[in-house]
């Protein structure tokens, strides 16, 4: 799910709520912030004392602060409070422990993601659940790096998630990807976003449902691109934003990211992903073109809502149109 698509795709790429410690939410005040980070900080370690806190981006999706903390013993540590939004939550009343759970598990098999600290239920501090992870220091960004570094680090760490034993870590509580298949494809609009190509893109997937599961289920990021994941020194340190993570095919991550690397990138650092991430993996990518159309179809009706500035929407509108000609032409001759 989108955070401040504005900073993202403006600033991009790489930026991130947790990656980009000066990027200020101005609706909270300084002075808020940091009552509710010693609120919240009491909870987890009665003997600490707060040294500063800031609010962050969470845009749309969640409601953000961070807050550094000293402890009885001189310990200090950075963390972040991460709230989900109201649509999340009406989508899943569970998300904060879903989450909590996930991460925690992720934790333990050494995956590169932020450590989880603590998760409240009671709703007494902030009305909703949320829960608490360890600060990321990272770089702000990406631009330094070169388009082929980030494609081959974004598919081994692809590839990492995707090679997890979901059903041992217990994450068998997931949503399975198709719930989210037939609510993006089976209901359709009463107005389609030509300008993406919506009807054209919708009429080929139609003709492929069910979309064919013909890998093995792996646990699924639900939303990999640059802007979920956090680097430092030219390496890829941590993923972040797993709320919609689920189980399903593994070509529906890699679709998703290939769309963002072509936006972000050009062509070539799509490809380049794509072929690291087959060569680390053994699955089949024969339904590529139709999961690449499903991802093209997610923009739909919400591109000219992100925030972009003229020539970054009709770069990226192009590069889409160029995305699911690509998808097309590959189905066509098969």
């Amino acid at each position: 799910m989108r955070t401040n698509a504005l900073a993202k795709r403006c600033g991009f790429p790489g930026l991130s709520a947790m990656g980009r410690s000066q990027t200020y939410n101005r609706c909270m005040p300084i002075d808020s912030t940091l009552q509710l980070a010693t609120t919240i900080a009491i909870r987890i370690d009665s003997g600490c004392t707060v040294l500063r806190a800031w609010p962050m981006e969470g845009g749309v999706s969640a409601q953000v602060i961070a807050f550094e903390t000293v402890g009885a013993t001189g310990v200090i540590r950075k963390m972040i409070v991460r709230r989900h939004g109201a649509i999340d939550f009406a989508q899943n009343p569970r998300i904060a422990a879903d989450e909590f759970k996930l991460l925690r598990a992720l934790y333990d098999e050494g995956l590169p993601v932020p450590e989880p600290y603590f998760l409240d239920e009671t709703n007494e501090i902030l009305g909703t659940p949320y829960l608490v992870t360890a600060y990321v220091d990272a770089d702000p960004g990406l631009l330094v790096f070169s388009p082929e570094l980030i494609a081959r680090q974004m598919a081994a760490r692809l590839a990492d998630i995707h090679a997890v034993d979901w059903q041992a870590a217990g994450l068998d509580f997931l949503p399975e990807q198709r719930q989210r298949v037939e609510r993006r494809v089976g209901r359709r609009p009463e107005c389609l976003d030509d300008s993406l190509s919506e009807g054209q893109v919708r009429a080929q997937l139609e003709t492929h449902l069910p979309l064919s599961h013909v890998n093995t289920t792996v646990l699924l990021h639900g939303d990999y691109w640059p802007g979920n994941t956090l680097w430092r020194n030219s390496k890829l340190i941590a993923v972040i934003d797993w709320e919609d993570a689920a189980i399903g095919d593994p070509l529906a991550d890699v679709a998703n990211c290939r769309m963002e690397l072509l936006w972000a990138f050009d062509a070539t650092c799509m490809e380049t992903f794509t072929t690291t991430y087959l060569e680390l993996t053994s699955i089949d990518f024969s339904k590529l073109p139709v999961w690449d159309l499903y991802a093209a179809l997610g923009p739909a009706s919400k591109l000219s809502g992100w925030g972009l500035d003229a020539d970054t929407e009709q770069r990226m509108r192009q590069r889409h149109a160029d995305f699911v000609a690509q998808a097309i032409d590959v189905l066509n001759d098969k």
